[in-house]
């Protein structure tokens, strides 16, 4: 939890011009471009980020190996790297306020969120990875007795970070806490709409021992950064979290330079299924309406369509409907404020969109779908909930990534698992009933990396995170995730 007058203190702190991390050295981009950073709270300049450039990629991605090839740390002991993450995990949680203010100054989410799904969720991420560095073993095949079989895992030299501006801290620790836990050496481009708690966790890395060149960040727009790091020849492993669109682009460059390993999470439009049985409908509602309106429904995994039973369809949404109008909307600093704002006028303009189009499809918009607070110089939208989506709609198929939910009726158990398929995404999902036998078809019968029964919520660091059709491929969190950041070698020693 973080008070109101800590946030207070900090809140208008200045935040200098920011720079590029190579090979140690805090650097301005070559040529010297910047990039303004306004705030979606005010609309108001907060600071430049630089504005990188493919040369800066090429530098960024040469001193990562250069790093990876001396061996500081790929081939350091074990304990070594366990010593340096927990001191980066103790130090996130000692400026946990200050990188959350950050944050939401940068990217509007609310200070309550902000404080627990930022550098809450990134020191324990950091811990966690920490506490895997020794415990990732290798294996001795099955053979017979002339034969020992080894099967060794090693680092895969250079991998390229690609974040969104969602939960900028958050997904970045889950990405290259893992691979810097085995041995690499990063390359990061953090979102250009929210760079800036990224770049402070850079600096906490190199004060926690994180030797020169491992941890590499490189601002500026995806078309030249992103783009670069993509196509770089001697970039090993590329792991984005962002756009369906982007990750089309991120495949198609590794199959144009050297065909290096993309993993790829890219979103969902997560079905939150609703039964006549559930166990308590007035819990479900209001869980189900604190879940997708947190961070403005800007969340990959926000159960942002409600599938609801048709015996109790019209009273649940009204429930829902309820809880939407009773969210406090504004200042994402003021820790009263429940939703706060849209990261940048662009995703407003998106949402709007949106909005308009679920009421050209026969749409119910039952409340919210406007823009709020205009006086404020921010980007602010109503919690808004639309009935009536057809299963064809553009609302019910496409991510918004924004505070517009889809509400649609079923008849049975099986129209429910057609319609919760029914997208390109499966990422999450969850669904509500006291029926056992129905909980276990669903949970089989779900096209998703996740599901949860009667709640929603956060998946402690234990269990992977991931998605399944065009919601990407291979996993955050848990021990599977540092699988994407290593190599298998088999050595086969005739005896």
């Amino acid at each position: 939890m973080i008070d109101q007058a800590t946030i207070d203190a900090i809140r208008d702190a200045a935040v200098p011009p920011q720079n590029l991390l190579i090979d140690g050295t805090w650097r301005q981009a070559r040529g010297g471009a910047t990039q303004t950073v306004s705030s979606p709270i005010n609309g108001e300049p907060l600071t430049t980020i630089a504005a990188g450039t493919a040369e800066d990629v090429d530098h960024a991605v040469a001193a990562a190996r250069a790093a990876f090839s001396k061996g500081a740390w790929s081939k350091a002991e074990p304990r070594f790297r366990k010593e340096v993450l927990h001191k980066v995990a103790d130090l996130i949680a000692a400026h946990a306020a200050e990188l959350a203010v950050l944050g939401s100054r940068d990217n509007g989410t609310e200070i309550q969120t902000s404080i627990m799904s930022e550098p809450g969720t990134a020191s324990a991420t950091f811990r966690h990875s920490a506490e895997c560095v020794d415990k990732l073993y290798g294996e001795i095949a099955p053979t017979g007795p002339a034969v020992l079989g080894m099967i060794q895992r090693a680092p895969v030299g250079v991998v390229g970070v690609i974040v969104p501006w969602n939960a900028p801290l958050m997904i970045t620790s889950w990405k290259i806490s893992a691979a810097l836990a085995v041995g690499n050496s990063v390359v990061l481009k953090p979102a250009e709409d929210a760079s800036l708690a990224v770049l402070r966790l850079a600096e906490l890395c190199m004060e926690a021992g994180l030797p020169e060149g491992v941890l590499n960040v490189v601002t500026g727009s995806g078309a030249v950064v992103g783009e670069a790091i993509a196509r770089h020849m001697d970039v090993d492993v590329l792991a984005f979290t962002g756009s369906g669109a982007v990750g089309r682009k991120l495949l198609r460059a590794s199959a144009d330079s050297n065909m290096k390993r993309v993993y790829l999470e890219l979103g969902g439009k997560s079905p939150n299924v609703v039964f006549a049985d559930a166990p308590d409908l007035d819990k479900a509602a209001m869980i189900s309406a604190k879940a997708f309106f947190k961070n403005a429904g800007q969340i990959c995994v926000t159960p942002s369509r409600l599938l609801v039973e048709e015996s109790v369809h019209d009273d649940f949404v009204a429930r829902v409907v309820e809880h939407a109008k009773a969210i406090t909307v504004g200042d994402p600093l003021d820790v009263q404020t429940q939703m706060g704002a849209i990261t940048n006028t662009t995703q407003m303009q998106t949402v709007a969109g949106f909005v308009a189009a679920a009421a050209e499809d026969g749409g119910d918009v039952r409340t919210g779908g406007t823009a709020i607070l205009e006086e404020t110089g921010g980007s602010y939208f109503a919690p808004t909930v639309v009935g009536s989506v057809a299963p064809k709609s553009r609302l019910f198929q496409e991510e918004v990534f924004g505070p517009v939910l889809a509400a649609t009726p079923f008849k049975t158990e099986d129209e429910a698992l057609r319609l919760a398929n029914g997208t390109v995404y499966g990422l999450a999902s969850c669904f509500w009933t006291e029926n056992l036998s129905r909980a276990h078809r669903m949970i089989a019968g779900l096209e998703a990396g996740m599901v949860q029964v009667n709640s929603f919520g956060p998946i402690d660091n234990v269990a992977p995170m991931g998605g399944v059709k065009q919601s990407g491929n291979g996993v955050d969190k848990s021990l599977h995730a540092f699988e994407k950041y290593l190599n298998y070698k088999t050595a086969w020693v005739h005896l």
